[in-house]
C-alpha cells in the first residue's frame, strides 16, 4: 500500500471550516485524520510496558496510544472532559489489540488531577513505565499586543509548567530502561509570527527534554521529544480560520500538511529499545522543514 498516497488524499479533501473552539473533537473532523496505517504491523516492541499519554484522545496523541497498543503496550490517557468521546474511541481501538486502556478525564493544570491520574494508573495497571507528554495550547494572535496575559498564562502552564509537574509525579515509578517523551515542536526552532507564546513553550519543553535527560541519564531513564511540524488534528480547526486550516502544511517542502499516522511511529522508536542509545534528542517529523539543532 502506498500510505503517502492516502495521505494526499485526505489533505486534497480538507477544505477551510472551524471548529467552536478549544480543545477540538476528533469526531466532528471531516475528513478524519489518519491515526495509523492500515499496513502498520505490530511486532510487540513495547509488550508488558505501561504508558501515560496526555492529550491521547486525539490527534497526535491518538496516534501514540493506538500505535502503543499494537506494539503492546497497556495504556492510560489523560484528557479534558470534553473529549469523553473521543477517548472512548481510543479505548474501544486500544481493547481490539487486546491491551488494558484506561481512561481518565481533567486539567492537566491542576495539582490533584496530576496526583490523581498517576495514582490511578499505578493502582489500576501496575507501574509507569512511558510517560508521554502531549497535552498542549494555542492561541493564533497576528498582533503581538493580542497576546494577554489570560492567554500567556494558560499556554505556558498548560504547555509546560503542567509538563514538569506531571514528570515530578511520574518520575519516582520510573525504572532504569523506561521513557519519558515530550511533543515539543516545529516553532521551537523556526520560530512562529503568530505563535510567540506557543513557540515560546516548545523551546522550554526542547531545553526541558536536554537538560532532564542529562540529569536521568545516570538512572539509565532516558528522555528524548519529538517536533511535529504542521499536523492535521483537531487543534488546527479549533484555533484557525477556514483559510489557514485550508492552506494548513503547503508552505513546506513536500507541499501538504502531515497525518498523525506519520508520527506515531517516532514516539514508538523512543519509547522502545531500539532507541537505548538516544537521550535528549529530538525527532523532527515536518514535512521537510530546515532545523539547526
Amino acid at each position: 500500500m502506498n500510505n503517502e498516497k492516502e495521505y494526499e488524499k485526505v489533505n486534497e479533501q480538507v477544505e477551510g471550516y472551524t471548529q467552536d473552539g478549544q480543545p477540538g473533537i476528533e469526531k466532528e473532523m471531516n475528513p478524519k485524520p489518519i491515526f495509523i496505517a492500515d499496513d502498520y504491523k505490530g511486532s510487540e516492541k513495547l509488550k508488558g510496558k505501561i504508558a501515560l499519554i496526555t492529550g491521547g484522545d486525539s490527534g497526535i496523541g491518538r496516534s501514540v496510544a493506538v500505535h502503543f497498543a499494537r506494539e503492546g503496550a497497556d495504556i492510560a490517557l489523560l484528557y479534558l472532559e470534553e473529549e469523553e468521546e473521543d477517548a472512548r474511541h481510543v479505548k474501544a481501538l486500544a481493547e481490539k489489540e487486546n491491551v488494558r486502556c484506561l481512561l481518565y478525564s481533567g486539567d492537566i493544570k491542576e495539582a490533584e488531577v496530576r496526583k490523581n491520574v498517576v495514582r490511578e494508573v499505578v493502582d489500576q495497571l501496575g507501574t509507569i513505565n512511558i510517560l508521554v507528554n502531549n497535552a498542549g495550547v494555542q492561541y493564533p494572535r497576528k498582533d503581538f499586543l493580542e497576546v494577554t496575559e489570560e492567554n500567556l498564562r494558560e499556554t505556558f502552564e498548560t504547555n509546560i509548567i503542567s509538563m514538569i509537574l506531571l514528570t515530578q509525579e511520574v518520575y519516582p515509578h520510573l525504572e532504569e530502561g523506561d521513557a519519558i517523551i515530550n511533543s515539543t515542536s516545529v516553532t521551537a526552532y523556526k520560530g512562529s509570527p503568530i505563535f510567540i507564546d506557543y513557540s515560546s513553550t516548545k523551546g522550554a519543553i526542547t531545553a526541558f527534554t536536554r537538560s532532564l535527560a542529562q540529569n536521568l541519564a545516570p538512572e539509565k531513564i532516558r528522555v528524548n521529544a519529538v517536533a511535529p511540524g504542521p499536523i492535521y488534528t483537531p487543534l488546527i480547526p479549533a484555533t484557525f480560520d477556514a483559510g489557514h486550516v485550508d492552506e494548513h502544511g503547503e508552505d513546506t517542502p513536500m507541499e501538504r500538511r502531515g497525518q498523525p499516522a506519520e508520527l506515531g511511529p517516532s514516539y514508538v522508536f523512543l519509547a522502545a529499545h531500539d532507541s537505548s542509545y538516544m537521550t535528549g534528542e529530538v525527532l523532527h517529523v515536518n514535512g521537510g522543514d530546515f532545523t539547526s539543532t
